[in-house]
């Protein structure tokens, strides 16, 4: 009788935007550097899509909150006073 395969343990979420970009850099080189196997390639870039949607999100509300800070009006960066 065929065993079964224990399911893959779903990666927890990133504790900070900063970790999310840090694993996302570290499986792009993996990726990159070595010749992995198929199962763990598509893995790896299963993982790196979820880091790249965390970020985004992350980017996308610390832009909402500098709007709502700003009277929804963002100025660039570079008219510090």
């Amino acid at each position: 009788m065929p065993t079964k395969s224990a399911p893959a343990s779903v990666p927890a979420e990133p504790a900070s935007y900063e970790q999310a970009l840090q694993e996302l850099e570290r499986l792009v080189v993996s990726m990159e550097n070595a010749q992995l196997p198929l199962d763990q390639l598509l893995d790896s870039y299963k993982r790196g899509a979820q880091l790249l949607s965390h970020c985004r999100a992350r980017l996308e509300a610390v832009e909402q909150q500098v709007q709502v800070l700003e009277a929804g009006q963002l100025k660039p960066w570079n008219d510090a006073p």
